[in-house]
């Protein structure tokens, strides 16, 4: 009988902690938004999308738009700085930056940099910099769109980047394996974790992270060991965006904005 009651526990321990804590969204507005793809949104108010290739800047109040057909499809669209908006063009290896207006502030060809570079990623670092993968070499470098120089400081990668994001001091990478990895502007990588399966994925810091698998939305904080599924009231959606406790939820219909406080 002991055996079996132990046992019992044993099974019940096992159910619940197989299975991911819940943390509540409370649903706080919604915006209707026609396009091809939600960028993101500042601390402005300004929503950031992309449709027919045009790149948009809306508010309430105001409206701006960049297109430059001549170079073919946006590949990526960074905003971390709203005053410095990084689009790169693929086809090209072309990037182009932007000031608060979208009004083109700069155009840099990569293949025409005294150091051959075919970007592979790319995003705004700090001090007037960019982070660049540069495919020729498999690495990381830094490149000074000011003075138009060029620094690698990483070691070659050995396997395929998978999923990329970048801050103002690091680089972070998720490659073929699911393995998490980050470089700082000094070259130092370090191994952060093995990323469960995901269809996508947002990194928030170097500890937390957000991930959909089968339209669920899950978050992890490695460094406490937390994880929790977020429910939302949407079954389907196209993408997710999370900052500053407001997750937003983009779907056909527009953006539903949540309000989440994560530990």
């Amino acid at each position: 009988m002991k055996k079996g009651i132990i046992l019992f526990f044993i099974t019940l321990t096992s159910i619940v902690f197989g299975q991911n804590q819940k943390l509540t969204a409370t649903k706080i507005g919604f915006v209707p938004l026609d396009c091809d793809q939600f960028l993101e949104y500042d601390q402005f108010g300004f929503y950031y999308y992309v449709k027919n290739n045009v790149l948009f800047k809306t508010n309430e109040k105001e409206y701006f738009e960049y297109k430059n057909i001549s170079l073919g499809k946006i590949t990526k669209v960074d905003l971390l700085n709203p005053l410095t908006v990084v689009l790169f063009y693929e086809n090209f290896n072309t990037t182009i930056l932007l000031d608060n207006q979208l009004n083109e502030t700069q155009k840099i060809n990569f293949s025409e940099n005294q150091i051959p570079i075919m970007v592979g990623a790319i995003g705004l670092a700090s001090q007037n910099q960019l982070w660049i993968y540069n495919n020729l070499t498999q690495q990381i470098g830094l490149f000074d769109f000011l003075k138009k120089e060029y620094n690698t400081v990483s070691i070659p990668f050995v396997k395929n980047i998978k999923k990329y994001q970048t801050d103002f001091n690091n680089f972070y990478w998720i490659d073929e394996e699911n393995n998490w990895y980050s470089c700082d502007l000094f070259g130092k990588i370090i191994f952060k974790e093995k990323i469960p399966p995901f269809d996508s994925i947002e990194i928030i810091n170097e500890n937390k992270y957000l991930f959909r698998k089968d339209n669920i939305l899950i978050y992890e904080n490695t460094e406490n060991d937390l994880k929790f599924e977020i429910e939302i009231s949407e079954k389907t959606f196209k993408k997710f965006y999370y900052k500053d406790q407001i997750l937003s939820i983009f779907t056909a219909e527009g953006i539903t904005n949540y309000k989440i406080t994560i530990p």
